[in-house]
C-alpha cells in the first residue's frame, strides 16, 4: 500500500531564489468566505533545509523569521515568462 502511495507522490525540489507563493491559513473567519485568497506572496526562497522546511523573504528582501513548510507553498511563475514560453513555442509549432 504505502509503495503504491510513494509511486505516486510528487517530490517538490525549491532551490534558493525560487518565487513562490505561501497558502494562507485561515485563522480567523473571513466575511468573503470562498471568495478569499488561497494563496499570499509571491515570497523569494532565502534558505532550503532538509526535510522541507523553507525560510521565505519578501520581495523587498526582509526575511521572514519562521520557516515555512514545502507542502504549504508553490511556484509562483510570472506572467511574462509564461506568455514569452508559449510565444517560443507557437514559433516552433508555426
Amino acid at each position: 500500500m504505502a509503495r503504491a502511495f510513494n509511486a505516486r507522490v510528487c517530490h517538490r525540489d525549491f532551490s534558493r531564489g525560487d518565487l513562490v507563493l505561501r497558502k494562507v491559513l485561515h485563522v480567523t473567519p473571513d466575511s468573503r468566505g470562498k471568495f478569499s485568497y488561497k494563496y499570499d506572496g509571491p515570497f523569494v526562497v532565502k534558505e532550503v533545509f532538509f526535510g522541507g522546511a523553507v525560510i521565505l523573504s519578501n520581495m523587498d528582501g526582509t526575511e521572514n523569521a519562521l520557516p515555512v513548510n514545502a507542502d504549504a507553498i508553490k511556484k509562483y511563475y510570472p506572467l511574462a515568462l509564461v506568455h514569452s514560453l508559449f510565444a517560443g513555442l507557437r514559433a516552433c509549432f508555426c
